[in-house]
Parts: C-alpha cells; sequence; structure tokens
C-alpha cells in the first residue's frame, strides 16, 4: 500500500555510509517498536514532515482500556483511518486516488462500533456510514503500520497532545517516513543465519537431500528459506520455485488451496531435473497474515471469492512482495532464473529487482470440489496463467 501521493520507496539521506548505516537501523528499530507496541494494544505516535504527530490506535485492539489510554494522548475527537479498499466494501463512494481516507465518528463511540466498521466478519457497520475526508500521511502510516504488524488496516487517530503530555504516557514515537522504509531497510539486510541437510520426499518413495538455509530481515521479522536441490550452476539459468507460506495447505493439508501440491510439486521437478532451489517467503495468506487469512475464509464461506474476500478486509487483492526472494537468489549466486510460476506478477517482480527470467515453467495441478472457485478466482481476476 502506498501513502498518498509519495512513492513506495523513500530514499535515505546523502551521508556518509556509516551515518546511513545507524539511521537505516534507528528507523527499524523505531518500527519493530511501534509494530510490537500496535499488537499489545498500546497507542503510538506518527509524526510526518510537520512539527505536530497523530496518536494511533489499531481497531483491533481497541479495548476499552486501549481507548483510555489513546484518549489520553488526543488533543481531539478521534477519526478512523481506512484504506480505500474498505472505504468502499463498506459502500462509500470515493473519488480520492489516495490509498487512504479518514472516516469522522460520532463522539462516544465504542469499540465494538469501531470493529463494525473495520472488520466485515464483526457484522454489519452502523448506519448511517460515517462521512470521509482525505487522510494526512501521518494517517496512510498508522494504516501501513496496522497492515505490516498483522492486524486489520484500519487506525483509529487523533492529533496528539504535546510532547510532554506524550513523554508522561510513555508513548512510543516513529516517523512516518520509516514506516514507508520499513520493507526496502529489512530485505536490504537480509542475511543469511543458518542452514542445515534435510532429507526430502522426491516422490515415489525417493528422498533427495537439500540444503535449508535461513534468511533473518533487518526488520526483525520472520525468517525465510532457501532450499537448495543438487548443486545448480551459478553460470546456467537455474530451476527456481518462488513460494509464499501457506500453514493451512502446506502443513495442514487443507483443499481449499493448491498451496501444498504446488510446494510439494515444486520439490518433486526440481528433485527430478537435478539441481534447483524452493525460495520459502513468510508471507501467509497472499502477505495478509494467517489471521486474516482465516477471516477471509470465513468471507468466502458466505459468498466472496478470493479477491472480494480480501477487499472486504480493507488489503489489497494480494499484498505479497518479492524483493527478499530477489535478494536471497542473489547472495545464492543466481542471477538468472527458469521460474516455475503461474501468475506473472511474479515474472514482473523479479525483473523488477535484477533477477533474469530466461523462462516461465508451467506449475498448475488438478482442481477439487474444494477449491474449484478458488482456481478460477486466480485465472479470471488474478490473472494467473492456468
Amino acid at each position: 500500500m502506498s501513502k498518498p501521493g509519495k512513492p513506495t520507496t523513500v530514499a535515505l539521506p546523502a551521508a556518509p555510509a556509516g551515518t546511513v548505516r545507524a539511521l537505516a537501523r534507528a528507523r527499524l528499530v523505531a518500527v519493530d517498536r511501534a509494530l510490537a507496541e500496535l499488537r499489545r494494544g498500546d497507542p503510538v505516535l506518527v509524526h510526518g514532515a510537520s512539527a505536530g504527530a497523530l496518536a494511533a490506535l489499531t481497531v483491533e485492539t481497541a479495548t476499552e482500556d486501549a481507548l483510555a489510554r489513546f484518549t489520553a494522548l488526543a488533543a481531539t475527537a478521534p477519526a478512523l483511518a481506512v484504506t480505500v479498499t474498505r472505504a468502499r466494501a463498506l459502500g462509500l463512494s470515493l473519488s480520492s486516488a489516495d490509498s487512504c481516507v479518514l472516516l469522522e465518528l460520532p463522539a462516544g463511540i465504542s469499540a465494538e462500533t469501531l470493529r463494525a466498521l473495520a472488520d466485515p466478519t464483526q457484522g454489519p457497520p452502523p448506519r448511517p456510514l460515517p462521512v470521509t475526508r482525505r487522510a494526512p500521511e501521518e494517517a496512510a502510516a498508522s494504516v501501513e503500520l496496522a497492515r505490516l504488524a498483522g492486524l486489520l488496516p484500519a487506525v483509529l487517530v487523533a492529533p496528539a497532545k504535546d510532547a510532554a503530555a506524550a513523554a508522561n504516557a510513555g508513548a512510543l514515537s516513529v516517523p512516518a517516513a520509516a514506516v514507508w522504509q520499513y520493507r526496502d531497510l529489512g530485505a536490504a539486510g537480509l542475511a543469511p543465519v543458518g542452514e542445515a541437510l534435510v532429507p526430502l520426499d522426491a516422490g515415489g518413495g525417493a528422498a533427495v537431500t537439500a540444503r535449508v538455509m535461513a534468511f533473518r530481515p533487518a526488520d526483525g521479522a520472520a525468517e525465510h528459506l532457501a532450499i537448495v536441490i543438487g548443486e545448480p550452476k551459478p553460470d546456467a539459468p537455474v530451476l527456481v520455485r518462488l513460494h509464499s507460506q501457506c500453514v493451512t495447505g502446506d502443513l495442514l493439508g487443507s483443499l481449499r488451496c493448491d498451496c501444498g501440491d504446488q510446494l510439494r510439486g515444486a520439490i518433486k521437478e526440481i528433485a527430478a531435473s537435478g539441481a534447483g532451489a524452493l525460495i520459502y517467503l513468510a508471507q501467509e495468506g497472499r502477505g495478509i497474515g494467517l489471521v486474516n487469512k482465516l477471516r477471509a475464509y470465513w468471507l468466502q464461506d458466505r459468498g466472496f471469492d478470493t479477491v472480494e474476500a480480501n477487499e472486504q478486509l480493507g488489503f489489497h487483492s494480494d499484498e505479497r512482495g518479492y524483493r527478499e526472494a530477489a535478494e536471497m537468489l542473489r547472495q545464492l549466486g543466481f542471477a538468472r532464473v527458469r521460474l516455475m510460476t503461474n501468475n506473472p506478477r511474479k515474472l514482473r517482480a523479479l525483473a523488477e529487482h535484477g533477477i533474469e527470467v530466461t523462462e516461465r515453467v508451467p506449475h498448475a495441478f488438478p482442481a477439487n470440489s474444494h477449491n474449484e472457485r478458488y482456481l478460477w478466482t486466480k485465472a479470471q481476476r488474478s490473472g494467473h496463467m492456468l
């Protein structure tokens, strides 16, 4: 999600290398701490280029106690910052091209009513719907913080009281610029932290020994894995699969998606070819996280397709990124790949991040009665080549 009228990548200021590294670390740490505060139900302050700041509290963690802590920081009545996607799902007509809007709230609104505005699994939203107005940069950054925390992208915001009052309340402050740099800085600092040889099922009763390497991002987020089979030759295109984590499909064997089939099928195909790599990315549920994926499943059971369910929750249909995958491939020495995918977005993403895709290798599996609509939506609405 991009902030209003701004690029998604914000460059660090020109300075000596050591100063830039220190600034990058400071910004990563500030965002890390803000994410932890928000997940615990504590408000944070988000400040932009102006002198002021916004107090922010995610709707998902807005208990009555949390609302009281937020009110102690706020200088005025709050508004609700939501994505344009969620606002449209509520039925609001919007002309703004921004990623985020503010909903004006009645006085004394309850935590339950706030959740109904943010979460379609909590029942119908209150009527009449709130009036919308444009969100400042700090509000859009607050919504992005919620998304990075794996929470619903809906945040209660209000101009904050003076800095002394905020300090007395123990509120953590984070710059909006750091929020927008967070993913790029984390990917740039990706580093291998451990590896082992692991025997894997290669199909037909055969086993193949893979080198499993864990890469940790500098942003403190979950590790990604590189599963290298055989001895890929860096001077030739390497057979590669980018696979996003799917607990329900990969681990539980869910029939609602084709993720488990794709994971195990990729390992078998790479083993059969003699060499290659599977990049296992920690971005569950197309990047919205496991909890939100379960909410999306709930909505799908009530008639929404995969794309519509994510949009009802306020997300884009696909929130995944592939900067980390490209960086891992570079560190493995693989600059050219034969990519196993049906998703044209992955082809474009690797190319944008400096990895040459010399060939697309189709990677599809038969449908079952539980995932027919899911696969249809992939093809018809997300452009997958199935």
